[in-house]
């Protein structure tokens, strides 16, 4: 096959890594901003949790172009490793979910 590939949306970093010690403060922020050519808005829920991080996302109003910045924490309080998947609703019916990765290790 061959063709080409259009993006969706501009997704930087494409995944959340959170990495550091148990009680520090370890986040991440992810800014998406939908393509011209694909315009959506994401639908709620703007703000939840699970049990090893809290995410919040909030309106990225920039000229000409409208897009969110997704702020990810890490509440998990023992040390490990996990993955998890924020998965963000849209409006898109080409694209009606767009999925993010966590990865996360919390040292002592």
């Amino acid at each position: 096959m061959i063709g080409t590939v259009e993006r969706f949306a501009a997704i930087e970093p494409g995944f959340a890594k959170l990495f550091g010690r148990a009680g520090e403060d370890i986040h991440a922020t992810i800014r998406i901003v939908p393509e011209e050519r694909y315009p959506f808005r994401i639908l709620g829920p703007m703000e939840e949790q699970t049990d090893n991080v809290h995410y919040m996302l909030s309106r990225l109003d920039n000229p000409g172009r409208q897009g969110y910045l997704l702020t990810v924490k890490n509440v998990r309080e023992e040390k490990g490793r996990y993955f998890e998947q924020i998965v963000l609703k849209t409006d898109s019916p080409l694209k009606p979910e767009i999925k993010i990765k966590v990865y996360g290790h919390v040292t002592e």
